[in-house]
């Protein structure tokens, strides 16, 4: 059996528009937010607080319209993912074409750009969420304004048409049969960020469609301080388990087999997902290939999960996952719904959610304290099991071929290998064909395995296949932050693990609610959020600090 728990893959499919969003070559307007003329800003400046308000209500009215189409989107995408036949995926293709050029038409309506143009001489005058509304659709405006309707319709299109066939691929093990899409994947994805920030580089353009302002160089600053810090610690513990094969026992009755029936753990899964704060009033819970998150509102919210009799573990982690994503999306603030300052701040802060309830919940000996007896009732056989013992069971270190199978510790260096393999793609430095072997090779320097097919390997992820190229390096920032907002609320919330041991989870969803969900993208940045809600920029540090205590005491190690 596999003992560890599961950093579940999630592609979330956002409600938020794409960064693609708000323009066309066509439109009547492509300045900036707060890049006007001395002489526009003198006839702006001649705007009666009156005539402000109406411009900015109109504005509301045209972006709210574009977020519900947006929501259709969504539904099509959930659908394919968990409810389509297979013989409907080129029709589904067709139809995400013609929706996204009919979304694209109404983002980028010229007289959205008119009334950005008025406006934006006035946003000092704004409230805070109305100023930051006016911020991002401006500059989506301006990135989008340079991309056409035809571009959207075939980006959308291909990714659907992508997902089919990696699908196809992934089962077979044939790389050769996905290879060719892939590479139109990665060209047409190049196109799009060349085209809508024509002032960034290639692969930074794609990271701010996940992540605003965050950038390449900082990511691998980030990135070879953790590979610095980890590698001695994942040798440590790989000495002492070496040392003591015991350390990795688990209980007969906590390793797959018939008797964890997958209608009992899903029993279980929605139990958890209700006592944690999932509210299946607007939302629904369903199982599919990949675990992700989708939907069309804040108020039909739709996570799904997966479950296996030779690893309950996957459906638990999986369940939680999803869940900090989906009470992300209910919490975020209500009074500013379909607009660009409602949505989520970028996914590594969507990430910080989900691994927050995975990990820093999840994963923690207090968790098990509450959780233990949910399983003695679902699986009797279990009943001899005490919360340490799958406390234990869930926090094993060793490498893994499959990200999704991998521990907290190695988990940021499959991170990393795919961070490093699509920047080079993009930036044109690795072609498609060479991505196995250097998958392979990366595998092994990083990790001491080599994955013994292309579906263990380099065709395991959904991601690249679904457009999402820069969204990797969301994991383990999110990870990050997830840990310094963890600390923030335990600093805040008084005997908060304590409470989590008796399954009181209330007051820590309130306090992210409050200080992380409901503000939306009232913030520029993950950094400016996190110095909101915890005092402190990212603080890689604070991360590798966190995973040496944490497992020094598992494996009791001397660092």
């Amino acid at each position: 059996s596999r003992a560890g728990i599961l950093t579940t893959a999630t592609v979330l499919t956002l409600f938020a528009p794409r960064a693609s969003a708000f323009g066309s070559p066509g439109a009547v307007v492509r300045s900036c937010f707060g890049r006007v003329t001395a002489r526009s800003k003198t006839q702006m400046a001649a705007m009666s607080p009156a005539e402000v308000t109406e411009a900015y209500t109109d504005l509301v009215s045209r972006l709210r319209k574009a977020s519900h189409l947006d929501g259709i989107g969504g539904l099509l995408g959930w659908d394919q993912q968990t409810m389509m036949p297979q013989g409907a995926e080129e029709a589904r293709a067709k139809q995400q074409a013609a929706l996204a050029a009919v979304i694209h038409d109404a983002k980028t309506d010229p007289a959205i750009g008119a009334l950005l143009k008025k406006l934006s001489a006035h946003a000092s005058t704004l409230p805070p969420f109305d100023a930051a509304n006016l911020r991002i659709a401006s500059e989506r405006f301006d990135q989008a304004s340079r991309m056409s309707s035809a571009l959207a319709a075939k980006q959308a299109e291909l990714e659907s048409r992508a997902y089919g066939a990696w699908t196809r691929a992934r089962a077979e093990s044939d790389w050769g049969a996905f290879a060719p899409t892939l590479a139109e994947v990665f060209d047409l994805q190049r196109e799009i960020c060349s085209t809508t920030k024509p002032n960034m580089a290639v692969y930074d353009a794609a990271i701010d469609i996940f992540d605003p302002k965050m950038t390449a160089p900082r990511i691998k600053e980030i990135f070879d301080q953790v590979k610095a810090e980890l590698a001695p610690l994942i040798s440590s513990i790989a000495s002492k388990v070496e040392a003591d094969p015991s350390l990795h026992e688990v209980p007969p009755a906590l390793r797959g087999g018939p008797e964890w029936d997958t209608k009992k753990q899903d029993e279980l899964c929605r139990e958890i997902a209700a006592a944690i704060g999932f509210d299946f009033g607007k939302g629904r819970m369903d199982v599919s290939v990949h675990p992700f998150t989708g939907g069309s509102h804040t108020t039909d919210v739709r996570i799904t999960t997966r479950y296996s009799e030779d690893n309950w573990v996957e459906g638990v982690a999986g369940t939680i996952h999803e869940c900090g994503h989906a009470m992300y999306e209910q919490g975020r603030p209500a009074e500013q719904g379909d607009l660009p300052v409602s949505e989520a701040l970028g996914m590594a802060s969507h990430e910080s959610q989900s691994l927050l309830w995975e990990r820093m919940v999840g994963q923690s000996l207090p968790f098990w304290k509450w959780a233990t007896p949910i399983f003695h009732k679902y699986f009797p056989h279990t009943k001899s099991c005490t919360p340490e013992d799958f406390y234990r069971a869930v926090n094993h270190v060793r490498p893994s071929l499959i990200r999704v199978d991998a521990d907290e510790v190695t988990y940021p260096l499959h991170v990393i290998l795919r961070f490093e393999l699509e920047k080079g793609v993009l930036d044109g430095e690795v072609s498609v064909d060479e991505l196995p072997a250097l998958w392979d090779q990366k595998m092994k320097d990083y990790l001491g395995v080599v994955p013994p097919s292309a579906k263990e390997g380099v065709l395991q992820d959904v991601h690249w296949p679904s457009g999402a190229i820069g969204y990797f390096p969301s994991y383990t920032l999110g990870a990050m932050m997830a840990n310094q907002i963890y600390d923030a609320a335990k600093g805040q919330i008084e005997g908060l693990e304590d409470k989590i041991a008796k399954g009181e989870f209330t007051e820590l969803k309130d306090w992210l609610n409050k200080n992380i969900h409901s503000q939306g993208s009232l913030h520029a940045s993950a950094d400016d959020l996190l110095l909101a809600a915890t005092g402190k920029r990212l603080e890689p540090k604070l991360f590798s600090t966190y995973l040496k205590e944490k497992y020094a005491k598992i494996y009791d190690l001397t660092l």
